[in-house]
């Protein structure tokens, strides 16, 4: 609502311009394959990308937004102190040459399939340029978090205008806004810390619209349907939200390929699907939704067999005793947590119904939440889980997949923890394809490569895969012009195409 990045996937999952002119490719001239030819780079293939900011695009404190914003939010992004979580297309990008105050040349190091998704968006660098002179502190000094409330922050159709910690943020229209000016005076987006809260406050008023991206679960927005339909519209929107279970392959028991396989194999997910969600949310055999042009079939898959569960565990030394469970020939107990954030009423099932499963065989799972602030901010991010953690990506239509699976994107505190490679996964054939993969522009010739990274996922598995979500969107019927998308980026980036009104049944 409060800012724009230069392009986006809309809700056909084409990629286009929100801050840009015109979306720079190869074919259209805006994108040049260069060879390099001096440096540390000499005889390498790189690209040579223009861009232009849209005219009268400005920070609502007036100020225009210019290159020297991109120069500082790619200053930022690159600074090995800085605690950026994904540094990767930053520091990529090895120069960017100022034209004049709206156009710019990013030259990136190397061929990529996504080249033209690597832009930095910008940053208010008069405003932030003086928090970033110590990079290892500016995480606490941001202006984002001193004073969040500056209207020179923000350069959406929306500007955040105060902010309740733990209860709600006010935004109010942006008198800077250059295009289509939004239709309401007020949006107040409120913090609501569990879905059985979310739907009392839905059914009270207290709110008007659940946004799918984080909202009601499955069984909740239909029960509500049944009851509201007069009230409300409900849109399931299916996508590339992926529920999965990161492994923490630093943990001695999960290092065993074995034992991860025969939790695999240990639970029934299709029937958990089918009870949950009533068969609406696919069961995920790797990270890439059957939706993206990219996925394939010719991976392993798991499907519930507790006998072949039982064997890789017994294999793995872990015995079944008298008891019930399984222990190691030093006489310790196959012993596990699993974590997730609390309030999140479906999370909790999936984890006592796994807990079920795994106990039929022979594995202790002891259940632990924590609040999303605590669980995102620190327990996952630094790799605070001792063994599994519970959660779900959103990404992007064929989204690079080196943030979260190459192994120098683990995050450490050497890096100030940078990188999304939770579970710490580190495979050599993986890190090859995936930058194979980054430099092979042409789609026909990414899709073995795609083929082969699922592979290895699927086989090894450094992560549980669960299933893919769809969304329930609750839209009070006054409302119109909210257009779910289906991957990473949400309906409100067009927040100013947003109305009430009679014609609210268009969509």
């Amino acid at each position: 609502m409060a800012r724009r990045p230069f392009v986006t996937f809309d809700r056909e999952w084409k990629l286009v311009c929100l801050l840009c002119e015109t979306l720079p490719t190869v074919e259209n001239g805006g994108a040049k394959v260069v060879t390099f030819d001096e440096g540390d780079l000499k005889g390498r293939k790189g690209l040579r990308i223009t861009w232009r900011i849209r005219k009268g695009a400005k920070w609502g404190d007036g100020r225009p937004v210019t290159v020297d914003d991109v120069v500082f939010a790619w200053k930022v992004g690159r600074h090995p102190q800085s605690g950026v979580a994904g540094r990767e297309p930053f520091l990529r990008t090895v120069a960017i040459e100022r034209i004049d105050d709206r156009t710019f040349v990013q030259v990136l190091d190397k061929l990529r399939y996504d080249y033209n998704q690597l832009v930095p968006d910008p940053m208010p660098a008069h405003l932030e340029t003086d928090a970033f002179r110590e990079p290892k502190e500016y995480r606490q000094r941001t202006t984002y978090d001193r004073d969040p409330a500056n209207p020179g922050l923000y350069y959406g159709p929306y500007r955040i205008a105060r902010i309740v910690s733990g209860s709600h943020v006010e935004l109010v229209p942006n008198e800077s806004w250059w295009g289509n000016a939004p239709s309401f005076k007020r949006i107040v987006v409120r913090v609501i810390g569990n879905t059985a809260a979310l739907e009392a406050n839905l059914r009270a008023g207290g709110i008007d619209y659940a946004a799918g991206e984080l909202g009601l679960s499955l069984d909740q927005a239909s029960a509500l349907q049944r009851r509201a339909a007069n009230r409300y519209r409900f849109i399931f929107k299916a996508g590339l939200i992926y529920e999965h279970i990161d492994f923490n392959l630093d943990n001695p028991i999960l290092k065993d390929r074995r034992v991860r396989r025969a939790l695999a194999y240990g639970m029934d997910r299709k029937r958990m699907s089918e009870q949950l969600f009533r068969g609406l949310q696919p069961v995920a055999d790797t990270n890439i939704s059957p939706l993206d042009r990219v996925a394939s079939k010719e991976v392993t898959t798991y499907p519930f067999d507790p006998k072949k569960a039982a064997a890789l565990l017994d294999a793995a030394g872990w015995k079944r005793r008298g008891d019930g469970w399984r222990y190691n020939a030093k006489g310790e107990r196959l012993s596990l947590s699993l974590m997730t954030t609390s309030g999140h009423r479906v999370r909790e099932q999936v984890m006592e119904i796994l807990q079920a499963y795994w106990r039929r065989i022979g594995v202790e799972i002891r259940l632990k939440t924590q609040p999303a602030r605590v669980y995102f901010g620190r327990t996952v991010t630094q790799r605070q889980f001792p063994a599994m953690a519970m959660y779900a990506w959103i990404s992007a239509p064929e989204s690079n997949p080196r943030g979260t699976l190459h192994s120098s994107e683990i995050p450490t505190a050497k890096n100030n923890w940078s990188g999304q490679n939770f579970p710490g996964f580190r495979n050599a054939e993986m890190d090859r394809l995936i930058e194979t993969l980054e430099v092979t522009l042409k789609l026909k010739d990414r899709l073995p490569i795609w083929r082969r990274i699922q592979q290895i996922y699927a086989a090894e598995l450094p992560v549980l895969p669960l299933y893919f979500r769809a969304n329930p969107y609750v839209i009070p019927r006054w409302l119109a012009g909210i257009r779910p998308t289906g991957h990473q980026f949400s309906t409100t980036l067009w927040v100013e195409d947003w109305r009430a009104g009679a014609d609210a049944k268009q969509q």
